[in-house]
Parts: C-alpha cells; structure tokens; sequence
C-alpha cells in the first residue's frame, strides 16, 4: 500500500511541475501576464513562439506517460498494478490542472490527458488527435478542437476497445474481467473530458460570444 501512496504522490507532483511556466521564465517572460494568461503549449506558443510551444506540449505529454511507465515497471507482477499505473495518470493529469506549486491554478489538461491516454487506449487517443486536427483546419480555434477531441474521447475509448473485447473467447458478462478495465478507462476518459470541459469555461463564453481568438490570425 505504501508503495501505491508513493508512486501516486510522486505522478501529482511532477504534474504539477509547470513546464510552459518555467520556460518563459526562461526566456524572461511569465507567461500567466500575456495572451490568455495559461500556462500551457497554446499561449506558450503565441508568446515564446513554435519552438518554445511545441517544448511545452511535449512536456506536458510525457508528464502524463511518464508517471505510467515507472509505476507499470515497478510494480510488475502485481496485482493492482493495471489499477495503479490508471491512477497514476489521473494523478498526474489532475497535478497540471491544480499544481501544488502554484495555488493549484495550472493549465487545461489537453497535453498531459493526450499522453494518459496514448499510454493506455493508443488508438482511441490518435482517433481523439484526428479529432483535433479536423476541427481546427476547418474552424481554427485551438479551444474548439480541444474541447471536440475531449468529448468524443469517452465513446472512442468504449468503442474501440468494448467491441475487440466482446470477440474474445468466453467474454460475454459486462462485468466480467475482461471489461473492467474498459469500463474503467472509459470512466477515466469521461472524468478528463468534464475537467477539460470546466477548464475551458472561460473559452467556451469567448466562443458563444464570438470572441475567441482564432488559430488562423495568430499564423498570419
């Protein structure tokens, strides 16, 4: 039990860690004062420029693999460990939202919830990226796109894992253990779109309002 405290503690706070933060610091800029005032790839993006923003994407995704991939070593041959490395991820996911280090007022998630879930359902998180990339080509508002792949993230997880699982010999109870892992990740994918969701509060009045600024005119 100890040892699960640990790993998770430790997943929450390298989440925490504030990437885009720190890089703008860097480049002598706090990114909380300019553009839409988050700290995550986005903004880090239209204020430090590409480079410095794709920087801060891969950060904030492998924030989200890391922690999985250390708990899934350790704890090889245990039994929770399926369980274990998943809340890892949460954990994590829920650092970058509500960092220790900053009064718990951290990003919106999209990154670090992406390398979540490319660790645990790959195929749904690339379905959830074409997602992303569909809707800001044809609408070019990095929110829209966000928020889009987050929805639609819960029913690609059930979709393509329930159906490969029911095909399989001597599955047929949905509470068999062959599903629980899907209902779980599926719930974890439902828990993330509702945080991303209330993250981007702000974004969807701007949206409603026609206010949001456009992905398009930062390019020009």
């Amino acid at each position: 039990m100890a040892i699960y405290i640990v790993l998770l503690l430790g997943a929450y706070l390298l989440g925490s860690v504030p990437f885009g933060l720190l890089l703008g610091k860097m480049a002598g800029i706090d990114v909380r004062r300019g553009g839409s005032g988050n700290i995550g790839a986005t903004n880090v993006g239209r204020l430090l420029g590409k480079k410095l923003g794709v920087a801060t994407l891969l950060a904030d995704l492998l924030k989200g693999v890391l922690p999985m991939l250390l708990a899934s070593w350790w704890l090889a041959g245990d039994e929770q460990r399926s369980l274990v490395v998943g809340l890892c991820g949460a954990a994590a996911f829920l650092g970058h939202l509500f960092p220790i280090y900053l009064g718990f007022k951290g990003g919106k998630g999209v990154a670090t919830a992406l390398g979540v879930f490319l660790y645990l359902t790959p195929l749904a998180a690339l379905g959830s990226m074409v997602v992303f990339v569909l809707v800001l080509l044809n609408w070019g508002y990095v929110s829209l796109a966000s928020l889009s792949a987050a929805l639609l993230m819960p029913g690609l997880v059930w979709l393509l894992y329930s159906a490969p699982a029911a095909l399989e010999p001597g599955v047929g109870e949905l509470l068999g253990p062959a599903w629980v892992e899907i209902w779980l990740e599926t719930l974890l994918a439902l828990l993330f779109a509702l945080l991303i969701w209330f993250k981007h509060r702000d974004n969807i009045g701007r949206l409603w309002r026609g206010e949001e600024k456009s992905w398009r005119n930062h390019q020009k």
